[in-house]
């Protein structure tokens, strides 16, 4: 099965950044579409970042358009989330999802494969 394991979640001040990476496991990894996602407690999961199999497509939220970037590195196996402009609102537990399909979608029952989370807090 894929396995998923997220890293680099962590305690940032407003303002500041963090890059979660997501390493991936499994032969098929190259053809599935990636994406990240969010839960803060009491909430939704909510979807952040999508790309496709070879990372010339990418969907983004509006909200946080401009200032999260989604990645993806096949020969390592890697997606990664660049986080910038980090604000309160972004604290949350984020989560790496995958789907055996090459396009990718903002729904989050789209997704089959799930890292365990990493904690991202941002104070204020």
């Amino acid at each position: 099965q894929v396995q998923l394991v997220e890293s680099g979640g962590g305690s940032v001040q407003a303002g500041g950044s963090l890059r979660l990476s997501c390493a991936a496991s499994g032969r098929t990894f190259s053809n599935y579409a990636m994406a990240w996602f969010r839960q803060a407690p009491g909430k939704e999961r909510e979807f952040l970042a999508a790309i496709n199999y070879s990372g010339s497509i990418t969907y983004y939220a509006d909200s946080v358009k401009g200032r999260f970037t989604i990645s993806r590195d096949n020969a390592k196996i890697t997606v990664y989330l660049q986080m910038d402009s980090l604000k309160p609102e972004d604290t949350a537990v984020y989560y790496c999802a995958a789907r055996p399909y090459t396009v990718p979608t903002i729904l989050v029952r789209a997704y089959d494969y799930w890292g365990q989370g990493t904690q991202v807090t941002v104070s204020s």
